[in-house]
């Protein structure tokens, strides 16, 4: 016989708090852990450490040959889209030029039955025959024609017989742009960034570099904000960089002059789970538990 106790009475017709709890019943948060989180030293396109890093404008890291090829299949794809769309502005061009054609021969056959006696009647603007509107010695021939015509004709609602809608084909863009950020981006802007390794520990491989500060001699993480100089590339820590370089308007490193707008922010973490700046915290609402097999799991309400 069981115990008394709210985790062992199970005989009861309804889940108790621990059962609940346990079947995973309500609102579940879990924050993401570091293997979620793509790490500062990572490229953005192939998530490995990257090599020759570059960075654009707005902090985005990426690989030099991972920029390259992307920009390369960009400028290919746009080439694509352009031969597109001139090809679709030539045949809407000859089309016109068919349908003038057509509307003048049209015209130059109507003006001819007129004057030979098979004078067609037409009861619109858009030409359509009249069944009974033709006189003279075409007329029966006409008419056993259309007759023909309607006999023979597909089914329309059958696929085969459907006609095709045209694919238009938009202008295309002939910019750039980066495969993070979204925003137009040029090979010109982007800029090679240098960190500084820590020489200190010999014991880890190469595999497994280990960055500083080169001002404060700090090892570099995701949960330090990185600020590159664009004007030489080299990084340092937000705290550096805005109490010595933002006053004294020279790179702490090698002596080069910066100015404020050569500060560029390095965005972090994304790529993964979480985006860049969003809350790393995932939540789910579950109905049922997912243990149970009968759970119905939906995002949660946000607040």
């Amino acid at each position: 016989m069981p115990q008394r106790h709210s985790k062992n009475n199970n005989d009861l017709a309804f889940f108790t708090y621990d059962e609940k709890r346990k079947l995973g019943y309500g609102t579940q948060k879990e924050r993401l852990g570091k293997d979620s989180i793509k790490p500062f030293d990572a490229c953005c396109l192939c998530l490995k450490p990257f090599i020759d890093p570059m960075s654009c404008q707005k902090g985005h890291v990426f690989c030099k040959e991972c920029i390259l090829e992307c920009l390369l299949a960009q400028k290919k794809d746009i080439q694509r889209k352009l031969a597109a769309h001139a090809a679709q502005q030539k045949q809407e061009k000859e089309e016109e030029e068919e349908r003038l054609i057509l509307e003048k021969a049209r015209e130059l056959d109507a003006f001819d039955q007129q004057n030979h006696g098979a004078l067609p009647q037409y009861n619109d603007k858009n030409h359509s025959r009249d069944k009974n509107g033709f006189h003279g010695a075409n007329s029966v021939k006409v008419t056993s024609f259309e007759e023909e015509a309607l006999r023979t004709m597909k089914a329309f609602w059958l696929p085969s017989a459907t006609p095709e809608a045209p694919v238009k084909v938009d202008t295309p863009s002939n910019s750039t742009v980066c495969p993070e950020g979204k925003e137009k981006l040029k090979l010109k802007t982007l800029f090679p960034i240098y960190f500084t390794e820590d020489e200190s520990e010999q014991k880890k491989s190469n595999l497994d570099k280990t960055y500083i500060c080169p001002s404060c001699k700090v090892t570099l993480t995701n949960t330090l904000s990185l600020v590159a100089v664009s004007s030489c590339g080299h990084v340092f820590c937000k705290k550096c960089a805005d109490r010595f370089m933002a006053v004294d308007k020279v790179c702490l490193v090698c002596d080069k002059p910066c100015r404020e707008r050569n500060l560029v922010t390095l965005e972090k973490g994304g790529t993964g789970f979480a985006g860049h700046g969003d809350h790393l915290e995932a939540t789910d609402f579950k109905h049922l538990g997912s243990g149970s097999g009968l759970g119905l799991v939906r995002p949660a309400a946000k607040t």
